[in-house]
């Protein structure tokens, strides 16, 4: 991670950049402004008005360290009345610019987005990648075992929980459950109740941010035929099979989706299996197939995707937020499909 006083330089640098036509151009790093310390202080003029910007540096730009700068930027401004306050930090998140943009100020990262709008001033530069993503034990909250918590909060979005509570749930250890629910708290994705138990704050948010990370190919799939033409016996056979041998099994996928809106064509059936798929395939007479089959398995990169299944007419169907990150990158109308799926049955 950058220090900070490197963040400073860039951002100052960038600052130059983004005004070409500026005049008298000062800035100032670490300066004071009323006994105040300012990070990077920037005087200059240009059509014939003098300009001053004052930021204030993050070296994360999540939203519990933006409020922050925003309060801190509110209490200089009370000292330079007529300046402009902007944000700095190496990468600004969408949800970071809304509340931004909400409290009047403006924002700058090192990944190449910025939002500046004073005067007759206007300059915005959107959806850059972050450039330096953290390099934390958690890298991601979307890695398989930080998953299990992600979908567990979204499967009950209204449940409180305790963290040790949700750690046993998921079958994660306490420390890594702490580690996720801290970063989802930087978010400003859960919240803590007075009980101090966690609670979903933006379920929305999470459930878009997971679906942009999540294909359904990180799944292992096994392609089969199958001379059973009629998909819900073929259906019916793999959940009866599932059940004399004691193995874990949940539809995803149109197979899943008609199940629960019954009006769902299904062309192929997908289905989760945390078993050897072989012994299933020669029970039922599936042949393996190299291309399209009519019937997948898919192997899961985690049990995670076992969590919370619904049962409808006797078949297991993953949870909502799961079939909806399956479906909505899944080539034959899933987009469709998934959008239908959130409106009708997810809600958030």
């Amino acid at each position: 991670m950058l220090q900070s006083r490197e963040i400073k330089k860039q951002a100052a640098h960038r600052l130059r950049e983004l005004f070409p036509l500026a005049r008298e151009w000062q800035e100032f790093i670490d300066s004071q402004v009323g006994g105040q310390p300012v990070d990077i202080l920037v005087k200059f003029r240009m059509g014939g008005e003098d300009k001053t910007l004052l930021c204030e540096v993050r070296s994360v730009g999540q939203p519990r360290y933006i409020r922050e700068a925003i309060t801190r930027l509110a209490s200089l401004r009370q000292q330079l009345p007529d300046s402009y306050p902007i944000a700095v930090a190496t990468y600004i998140s969408p949800q970071s610019a809304a509340l931004l943009r909400q409290n009047g100020c403006g924002y700058l990262d090192l990944s190449g987005n910025c939002s500046l709008a004073f005067d007759n001033v206007l300059i915005e530069k959107e959806g850059k990648p972050n450039l330096r993503p953290a390099t934390r034990p958690l890298k991601t909250l979307f890695a398989p075992r930080a998953t299990r918590v992600v979908r567990a909060l979204l499967a009950e979005p209204q449940r409180p929980w305790h963290l040790e509570e949700l750690a046993r749930a998921v079958g994660v250890s306490l420390g890594h459950a702490h580690n996720v629910v801290k970063r989802l708290g930087d978010l400003e994705w859960v919240a803590r109740d007075e009980a101090n138990r966690i609670r979903l704050a933006a379920a929305g948010e999470l459930l878009d941010a997971w679906r942009e990370e999540y294909t359904y190919r990180a799944n292992a799939l096994h392609a089969y035929v199958s001379q059973e033409g009629v998909k819900r016996r073929l259906m019916e056979a793999i959940a009866r099979y599932a059940k004399g041998q004691g193995t874990p099994y949940a539809f995803t996928l149109h197979a899943g989706a008609s199940l629960v809106a019954p009006q769902v064509r299904v062309p192929t059936i997908h289905c989760y299996w945390a078993g050897d798929p072989e012994p299933l395939a020669r029970a039922l007479g599936l042949q393996p197939v190299e291309g399209e089959g009519s019937v997948y398995l898919l192997t899961p990169y985690d049990m995670g995707v076992f969590y919370a299944p619904l049962q409808k007419g006797g078949l297991a169907v993953v949870s909502l937020p799961q079939l909806y990150v399956d479906l909505y990158h899944h080539e034959r109308r899933g987009r469709e499909q998934a959008e239908k799926l959130r409106r009708d049955a997810i809600g958030y």
